[in-house]
């Protein structure tokens, strides 16, 4: 099995040691921690796409569809896998995805004393082609990896243009105007720094990355349709074995693999939010057979969805704030 790791500290809360940025660092823990007083959970900002998280009581590895996006941690630690490959990130590291992909994410070091706190920031193929299209934009480092996500140690200049696009919440009336502003600078960082070329790839239109986009895309709009695959490579205009080999260097997972997760996720959502029946479900995202669907979310999620419902619930009840 070949595992992508990053290596983290081993305490949960954020340790800086001799970091000159711990003052930077520590604005970071404030300004979540008033963003997000009183809440639990992600919640929308008054920037558009941006997200702040608090949460209190994590739980086990939860599946998940990761979108394009850059997230920064400030309190705790975050674990995202991806088929094969295994992600972690802490506050002295971001994370990058350029593309939806299924993870199966787990969140640790967090409490009621000491909450995880992270933000996240979506991104878009528009907001990295409005700089690309620059003339003045520096030639991007040598990308080391084709995977759709990676995880880059998190330097001062980056955190800084964080620290300011968070401030705008305090100020509303800045928003409108500096908001846009402080993105491009975070995608500017974003292209500039680790593996940056690979967030580029995602805007370009006769790149590999471009076009698995686009697949990645097309089966999202269509998870609940027979998958043929010939048709799939036509429709983004690759053979078959190129639309193969760099859909699995990008997601971790071939396409069949990735319809089925987006499907049985999507599955999941129906049953925990909508009070529909098993067989119900299996049919809306496309399964014809109701029992292959049990077998296969169970292998997902590890438990039959009427019992992984019954989980969920009672961990919700469990986590809920006490009087």
């Amino acid at each position: 099995m070949h595992l992508v790791k990053t290596v983290l500290r081993e305490a949960s809360q954020p340790t800086f040691g001799d970091d000159p940025s711990l003052a930077a660092r520590t604005e970071l823990v404030h300004l979540l921690e008033r963003a997000t007083h009183g809440l639990e959970g992600t919640t929308p900002t008054a920037v558009d796409g941006l997200f702040v998280h608090r949460i209190l009581h994590p739980g086990g590895p939860k599946p998940a569809l990761q979108q394009p996006a850059f997230a920064v941690i400030a309190q705790g630690e975050k674990r995202l896998q991806i088929g094969e490959a295994d992600y972690a990130y802490d506050p002295m590291h971001y994370m990058v995805s350029s593309v939806h992909l299924p993870v199966v994410a787990q969140v640790s070091g967090a409490s009621e004393q000491s909450p995880y706190l992270g933000l996240r920031l979506d991104l878009s193929a528009e907001d990295v082609t409005s700089l690309i299209g620059d003339e003045h934009l520096p030639p991007p480092a040598p990308a080391v990896s084709g995977r759709g996500m990676y995880v880059n140690r998190l330097d001062a200049t980056l955190l800084d243009a964080v620290l300011r696009l968070l401030r705008l919440l305090e100020t509303p009336r800045d928003v409108p105007i500096l908001a846009p502003m402080i993105k491009r600078e975070i995608v500017y960082r974003l292209l500039m720094n680790g593996q940056g070329a690979l967030l580029r790839q995602m805007a370009l239109q006769d790149s590999q990355m471009n076009r698995i986009t686009r697949a990645v895309r097309w089966l999202r709009e269509h998870y609940a349709q027979p998958l043929r695959v010939e048709a799939l490579a036509q429709e983004v205009h690759m053979s078959v074995s190129s639309l193969h080999h760099h859909f699995k260097l990008v997601t971790a997972m071939s396409p069949v693999q990735y319809q089925k997760q987006l499907r049985l996720q999507e599955a999941r959502r129906l049953i925990f939010g909508a009070d529909i029946t098993v067989a119900a479900a299996a049919q809306a995202v496309g399964y014809e057979s109701a029992s292959q669907f049990s077998r296969e979310y169970a292998r997902v999620f590890g438990e039959a969805p009427l019992r992984d419902k019954r989980r969920w619930l009672q961990e919700g009840e469990a986590g809920a704030p006490r009087s």
